[in-house]
């Protein structure tokens, strides 16, 4: 199994490149389910997840061909892999446990299966066990459109044989996965669809333009209320995946917990409000430029800032683990607390055994801030609670080895080859 090794304490210097955002794409090939067409995704991310998705869409009779070397954000934007996928003819409508198991984000081909084809079965979905995701609010949702729904043996087994049928469909809770599900249904559902307390985070607005390109009519994109017509078909579409917000906030952390300087290019800055206003409240510098923007901190100690997460526009839960490793260095007391996930402070543990002070108390944690942090061994137990390791480690005195680094595969791509180019002593090693 593989480990990151990483010798601390060098500050962050350079440039990177922010790719296309995982959350976004995994929708998005799972739309193209909708259409006989091809739909061509841009700047498309190298990860585990995306493997893992078009090998679920191949399973389904979905043909996917790749051009490596586009360049998927247009001139002077970043490098992405370009996905032509074409579900021409839909052979199966099984996703089977041996692929939903290794991604919760798989269970987005339930919508669309049951738009175009009429029925499917789906396996309950795994991937971090970071706590309850609740996929019967897709299915209740689902069943207002007239979808009949059972549980059996470990699958959701769906059919719709006449169809589906517009709905006013109000989320007891915000659900970005249960939005999406629904969107993509609702497209091909017979008359309008209404979609309240929505999810608006930039991902679901990803998904929601892209489906427009692919003729769906759909109202009130970017808020708590979508409205969607729903059409005798969709077509094909060229469609460029947007930027990753939560790869920028992480980069934009490790910059400031290493007190370096750093780049981020391709990034928007409009999606990351609230990660920039913990960053700022920090001592931290953000700076505009003309294609992302810069985060510097080259003077003093990090200040301590309470936070809370959110659903967009909210601070992320994404980002909660990484900025309790800022706030483990900082000058001063921080308290975060967790509203998404009830089992996301896994990464707590970790951070105390290379010197973190930190209290849990219920869905809070208490952070008074340390000096500095001492590499150790570490473990890691989910995608960002892996990443907020490797800032640590960046961040300690001495050596720090990451064990279980696979999760990071899931999430980000070429992690120890844009950290290296910045100035960090990091290296994997393969066993």
């Amino acid at each position: 199994m593989d480990r990151i090794i990483i010798r601390g304490g060098r500050p962050l210097k350079g440039e990177i490149q922010i790719g296309g955002a995982k959350n976004a794409a995994l929708p998005l090939m799972a739309a193209s389910l909708l259409t006989s067409e091809p739909l061509r995704l841009s700047n498309l991310p190298h990860l585990a997840d995306i493997s893992t998705m078009a090998k679920l869409l191949r399973k389904l009779g979905v043909e996917i061909s790749m051009d490596g070397n586009a360049t998927g954000g247009g001139p002077g934007g970043p490098d992405g892999r370009v996905f032509a996928i074409t579900a021409g003819e839909l052979t199966h409508t099984t996703a089977p446990y041996d692929l939903v198991r290794k991604m919760r984000a798989s269970v987005l081909v339930l919508g669309p299966l049951l738009a175009r084809a009429g029925r499917a079965r789906v396996s309950l979905p795994g991937g971090c066990a970071i706590g309850t995701r609740p996929v019967d609010l897709h299915l209740k949702a689902l069943e207002q459109l007239g979808a009949e729904i059972e549980l059996t043996e470990g699958y959701i087994e769906a059919k719709a044989e006449n169809g589906l049928t517009g709905a006013h469909i109000v989320f007891p809770m915000v659900t970005v996965g249960g939005t999406e599900n629904l969107l993509m249904a609702a497209s091909l559902a017979r008359g309008e669809t209404v979609l309240a307390n929505a999810a608006r985070e930039p991902e679901v607005v990803d998904l929601a333009q892209c489906l427009v390109k692919m003729g769906a009519r759909i109202d009130g994109i970017g808020t708590d209320t979508l409205t969607i017509q729903g059409a005798d078909g969709l077509n094909g579409a060229d469609y460029a995946v947007v930027p990753d917000r939560i790869e920028t906030g992480t980069y934009a952390f490790a910059a400031a917990v290493t007190g370096g300087e750093v780049t981020l290019t391709g990034a928007r800055p409009e999606l990351c409000e609230a990660v920039i206003k913990v960053l700022t409240g920090a001592g931290v510098e953000v700076t505009p430029t003309n294609n992302g923007f810069s985060v510097a901190r080259t003077n003093g100690r990090l200040r301590g800032v309470d936070m809370m997460t959110d659903p967009y526009p909210g601070f992320p839960t994404d980002m909660q683990a990484q900025a309790m490793t800022l706030m483990a260095v900082a000058e001063g007391a921080s308290m975060i607390t967790e509203t998404i996930f009830e089992n996301r402070f896994m990464h707590v543990p970790e951070l105390c055994r290379m010197g973190a002070d930190i209290n849990v108390h219920g869905a809070s944690a208490i952070v008074r801030g340390v000096k500095g942090l001492s590499g150790a061994q570490v473990m890691a137990t989910d995608l960002r609670a892996s990443v907020s390791l490797v800032l640590a480690g960046l961040a300690a005195e001495g050596e720090t080895v990451i064990n279980r680094v696979y999760h990071l595969d899931r999430g980000y791509e070429r992690l120890e080859e844009k950290l290296a180019a910045c100035g960090a002593d990091i290296r994997r090693v393969r066993e």
